[in-house]
């Protein structure tokens, strides 16, 4: 007798299947979050795009649900950060500073804000790796910014309007666009040196004027930060971790894969390889992988199409 199969969001017919979703996840999953397959798809597909596993959404969407928040408004975010204990990146949740400003208002003691000051601009020339989809690159970017942010947030505190700031300095603040191991900054904050200061500016004074409420560090101020032994986040800039040899980053690589992901994979290479449509699915892993999986899903399919076409030969 044939084991009943638990139904999936996205069980299709092949490797092109428009049924799917780029992260699947089991229906039975959704129900107790309150969720059905349409809205996963709007999820995963648009709210967190960048998110690399169904595990981070669904943690994100629990999240959400804890805080009384619509998790579609996408008020917290997917950050990647490097563990220091499990030498690869996890993918954590936080809150984005509309969602802190949001918890504060709904005190009823929110009095506003003061636009930022800024302090006197720096010009700097950052040297170091920055890590694209074809692999790592050397790179030398400057870049001119502001050498602090101040926003005064106020609180009413018996009745009376009270102020709150906290000074934040944009090189103790900035994210890395290696991580811990580049001194690099990320595509944002090379866009939006100001902007993406502002942010976090705006997140540190709302934590010191309303620290029972909005107590948790921002996305933007835990992009490019690392996870410490013990899941403990360190805002402050990361210790320098030396880039350990190549053979050593393979096998990080490799242990990155999880087991859904080599079960999703294995399957698409048996259909591959009955129906001959490389192509076709070289495509779809490109629209449905990313990262540490899409490196892993090519190379599978090109191992199976090599050792085929040799066969044939």
């Amino acid at each position: 007798m044939t084991a009943k199969k638990t139904p999936s969001v996205v069980d299709g017919p092949g490797p092109a299947s428009p049924a799917e979703v780029r992260l699947p996840v089991k229906a039975e999953a959704l129900a107790p979050l309150g969720l059905d397959p349409s809205t996963w798809r709007v999820l995963v597909e648009m709210t967190f795009p960048s998110a690399r596993t169904a595990e981070a959404v669904l943690m994100a969407v629990r999240y959400c649900r804890a805080r009384n928040l619509d998790p579609l408004k996408r008020p917290v975010h997917v950050v990647p950060m490097w563990s220091t204990a499990l030498r690869r990146e996890v993918e954590t949740v936080w809150p984005g500073i509309a969602e802190v400003q949001t918890t504060a208002a709904r005190t009823g003691q929110w009095a506003g804000m003061d636009s930022p000051r800024y302090g006197p601009e720096r010009i700097r020339t950052f040297e170091g790796r920055r890590k694209r989809e074809e692999g790592w690159e050397e790179v030398a970017v400057t870049v001119t910014f502001p050498e602090w942010c101040e926003i005064t947030v106020y609180r009413l505190v018996g009745g009376v309007r009270c102020p709150f700031s906290e000074p934040v300095f944009w090189l103790e603040t900035y994210a890395r666009a290696g991580g811990a191991r580049s001194e690099v900054p990320n595509d944002m904050w090379l866009k939006r040196p100001r902007g993406q200061l502002v942010k976090c500016a705006k997140a540190a004074s709302l934590r010191a004027a309303f620290p029972e409420e909005a107590g948790d560090y921002t996305a933007e101020e835990m992009e490019g930060r690392v996870l410490e032994a013990g899941g403990v986040p360190v805002p402050g800039e990361p210790a320098v971790i030396e880039t350990p040899p190549e053979s050593v980053m393979e096998a990080e690589r490799e242990a990155a894969i999880e087991t859904e992901v080599r079960q999703q994979v294995a399957r698409l290479v048996a259909r591959t390889l009955a129906a001959g449509a490389w192509e076709q699915a070289e495509a779809y892993c490109r629209a449905r992988f990313n990262g540490p999986h899409l490196d892993y899903a090519l190379a599978e399919l090109a191992r199976v199409r090599t050792a085929r076409e040799t066969r044939a030969a």
